[in-house]
Order: C-alpha cells, then sequence, then structure tokens
C-alpha cells in the first residue's frame, strides 16, 4: 500500500512540475516583445567630469533590425541657440549611416497617451566624415533657445554587435568666435 501511495504522490509531482514548465516557456513564448526604450537605471563605473545623460527613442533594439532614432535635444538641455550640432558616434558602432536618412525636427516627445513624432522639419545641410564617426547639421535658421523639444532622426539597419554605444552630442553657438558646448551624450543599447 506504500508503495502505491508514494508512485501516486510522485506522478502528482512529475504531472504538475512538467505542467509548470511548460506553461513556463509557453508564456515567454507567447509574450509580446517590449519596446526598445531606455532603461530605466543605468549605472556608469566612472563616468566623465561633466557627464550628461540626454534622453532618446529607437524603435528596436535588436541587431540588425531596422530602427528610427529619436535624439531628443529638450528645452531645458539647451543654454544657447544652435547654429551647428554635431554629433559623435563611436568608431565601432558599425551601421551604415546615410545622409538622405538623417533629419532634424521640432518634436514632439511620446508616452503612455501618444507617439513620438516630428512636428515640423527643420532644413539643414548635414555633413558625414569617411568613417562616419562625425554628423555635423548646419540648420537654415539656428535652434532657437525655448522650451520646446527638438531632435535628430535617423533611420538605420542597427549594428551587427552588441553592446552601449554613446553618441555624443556638440553644439556652436552664434557670435564673433565660434565655441564648440558640449551637450550631453546618449547611450543606445543594442541587445
Amino acid at each position: 500500500m506504500f508503495k502505491k501511495q508514494s508512485l501516486s504522490i510522485i506522478k502528482k509531482v512529475l504531472f504538475v512540475g512538467s505542467s509548470a514548465f511548460l506553461f513556463g516557456t509557453g508564456a515567454s513564448i507567447m509574450a509580446p516583445k517590449t519596446s526598445a526604450s531606455p532603461g530605466f537605471f543605468e549605472y556608469q563605473w566612472n563616468p566623465e567630469p561633466g557627464y550628461k545623460k540626454l534622453k532618446y527613442y529607437q524603435s528596436s533594439s535588436e541587431r540588425l533590425e531596422r530602427s528610427t532614432y529619436y535624439f531628443f535635444l529638450k528645452g531645458k538641455e539647451r543654454k544657447e541657440e544652435i547654429i551647428k550640432l554635431t554629433l559623435k558616434v563611436p568608431d565601432y558602432f558599425e551601421a551604415k549611416i546615410k545622409k538622405e536618412k538623417l533629419s532634424l525636427c521640432k518634436v514632439k516627445v511620446g508616452g503612455y497617451t501618444g507617439r513620438t513624432r516630428c512636428l515640423e522639419n527643420i532644413p539643414s545641410q548635414i555633413k558625414i566624415n569617411d568613417k562616419q564617426t562625425s554628423i555635423e547639421f548646419f540648420p537654415e535658421k539656428a535652434i532657437p533657445l525655448n522650451k520646446e523639444n527638438y531632435a535628430v532622426v535617423m533611420k538605420i539597419f542597427n549594428p551587427r554587435k552588441r553592446g552601449m554605444f554613446q553618441i555624443k552630442a556638440i553644439s556652436e553657438k552664434t557670435g564673433d568666435i565660434p565655441i564648440s558646448t558640449y551637450l550631453g551624450t546618449w547611450n543606445v543599447d543594442i541587445q
């Protein structure tokens, strides 16, 4: 009798365990993919002096997938009018950046109730160096010092390698002597 009772308990434990396993793996396969927004918590071991994190949005963080990036320049982050904006891209960010897939616009930053979208395109000349480590924007009219949000929009295929890539923003203000100012860094994550 003891043998029959222990055998029935073992069968119940195996049934419950295997059904929990199958339910867990099925739920992970059927679960929707998360959106590729920057993480809630980020830690850097030795941040550079004066480091400033800027907000961004990317439509996909998967390797080699088509993605649209919105690199935000919020009103409170700009301290002066901008006549030239330079993005410093790391040389190991191996994605093909094309001039026709870049733009500068006034933007509505999305959230829970709405999507991120461009409100007004800002005509500008764009220069990309040969190594694709520097992208320069020369807007026809200076980006004014106000509370409105602006963004650099970049449409690319994500790089092949995983990692975190720091893209730095440097602005140049109006005046007799051109002075470059560090605006901040966007930490792009590719999974």
